[in-house]
């Protein structure tokens, strides 16, 4: 028996809990000037995002599972890529990564953008797991229907 709605809805959970970790990493560096050394240089830490994309099936699981009447695919993470945009300048000369102008750069994270992204991942992981519960309580009751 193919239970395509719990796999569903697993790879959800899989794929939110992993973005609420890289949102949780960002936050924990928002503050990190030394990140990683490059070119004889350290450099502050660089946001990183999720990608996730709709899982892509092969041909035959396709059409296995249009035979079946299910349709399940699921949603995977594809990448965890580094943000591109600048990093943050702040003017602190006593800082000790503080260039000879005084100015310090920061990571490039922004802790509201960060929040709101955290908020976003758990109400989607929450919601995933309302239709599991759902999903499992209809099969229950299918099950006691049958005694």
């Amino acid at each position: 028996m193919k239970l395509g709605g719990f796999d569903i809805s697993a790879s959800a959970l899989t794929a939110q809990r992993l973005r609420m970790d890289v949102i949780s990493a960002n936050i924990a560096n928002a503050e990190t000037t030394r990140a990683g050394y490059v070119n004889g240089q350290f450099v502050p830490y660089r946001r990183k995002m999720v990608v996730m994309d709709a899982m892509q099936p092969k041909f035959q699981d396709l059409l296995n599972a249009k035979m079946n009447g299910t349709s399940a695919q699921g949603v995977r993470v594809t990448a965890i890529k580094e943000d591109s945009s600048p990093f943050k300048q702040v003017y602190n000369p006593s800082h000790p990564d503080a260039d000879p102008n005084g100015m310090v750069y920061m990571p490039n994270v922004d802790m509201l953008k960060e929040q709101v992204d955290l908020l976003e991942a758990s109400r989607s992981y929450e919601a995933n797991v309302t239709a599991l519960n759902a999903r499992k309580s209809m099969f229950m009751k299918a099950l006691e229907m049958g005694r």
